[in-house]
């Protein structure tokens, strides 16, 4: 991984261009670049992402970065082998215990019916419903009545 740091630190040098031009280019962190060039890969979770940004990064230096890649798959396939069945084991565990945590974009989501709302909205309705009806009937009564007209209840 050293050496692929390196040979991306050296065309860099060579091109005349600052980690903070590479990060904000490539928007990431002037860190991230660091950490690529002085061959720290455990510096980053997830290996995948690794190699896309040392494609992109090999790519936007004007390097074959086929090449580069080929190169970290074969640092990763030697980190790898020696890993311990142990080492495979715990590190399952601690992803496993990481994958409990959930954020709100990948929670499950539970189809829970707004009652709240609906009740408050079909009060509402029920509300104006009922001013249109006694507002409805007043203005039929009114219309039975002509001005100056005396009510009177006897029979």
């Amino acid at each position: 991984m050293k050496e692929i740091g390196q040979q991306l630190k050296s065309a860099r040098e060579n091109m005349g261009v600052s980690i903070e031009e590479v990060a904000e280019d490539l928007k990431v962190k002037p860190t991230q670049v660091e950490n690529i060039e002085a061959g720290n890969s455990n510096a980053f979770d997830d290996v995948f992402n690794l190699k896309y940004f040392i494609r992109d990064y090999a790519k936007y230096l004007g390097l074959n970065k086929e090449d580069l890649v080929d190169e970290f798959n074969e640092f990763l396939f030697d980190y790898t082998s020696r890993l311990s069945l142990e080492d495979i084991k715990m590190a399952t565990k601690e992803k496993t215990k990481k994958n409990n945590i959930k954020s709100p974009y990948t929670a499950e989501k539970h189809s829970k019916i707004p009652w709240i709302p609906i009740l408050v909205y079909g009060l509402i309705i029920i509300l104006i419903g009922i001013i249109v009806y006694f507002v409805l009937n007043v203005n039929i009564d009114d219309d039975n009545f002509e001005e100056g007209t005396v009510v009177s209840d006897s029979k």
